[in-house]
């Protein structure tokens, strides 16, 4: 199977490392991506986190925009501008940075979410409130509810 898929929670240690799912950086070698390419959601308290899939989709989006334009400026500057570049190191452990915690709320522990070509971080409560949300929305959705709102990737997120 590839993408990243599933959902695991981890400790951040006492030197505010955290062990990235094995699963998870199983995919990033695969992807053939060095390190961890990460960008603060720009709708939710989370972080989206991949390697190369997810740069590539954030550079197609991006390149929908004339260059120089001002909607081209302000996409590169939030999606790229903003974005952080994590390694892992030899145990399989990132550590976050205050920007990536400030943007989730993360302190003690992860939430890994597995969303296909990339992933999130959550704190645990988060996910758990967004979890039960977007299940709410899905079964609103499979019921005729009407259509689910989108964000510039059409999945409401980054």
């Amino acid at each position: 199977m590839s993408g990243f898929v599933g959902h695991f929670t981890n400790r951040i240690d006492a030197k505010g490392r955290v062990s990235v799912p094995a699963p998870f950086r199983a995919e990033l070698v695969r992807d053939g991506y060095d390190g961890l390419f990460c960008i603060p959601s720009l709708d939710q308290p989370t972080v989206d986190m991949g390697g190369n899939a997810l740069r590539q989709m954030i550079d197609r989006h991006i390149a929908k925009y004339e260059p120089l334009s001002p909607d081209h400026n302000d996409f590169s500057t939030t999606l790229l501008g903003l974005s952080e570049q994590l390694r892992i190191d030899g145990d399989g452990r990132i550590s976050l940075t205050d920007t990536l915690k400030d943007a989730t709320g993360i302190d003690t522990q992860v939430t890994f979410v597995g969303q296909g070509f990339k992933f999130q971080i959550w704190t645990p409560e988060r996910f758990a409130e967004h979890r039960a949300e977007a299940l709410r929305r899905v079964q609103s959705l499979r019921r005729g509810g009407g259509a689910a709102s989108s964000g510039p990737d059409g999945g409401g997120n980054t």
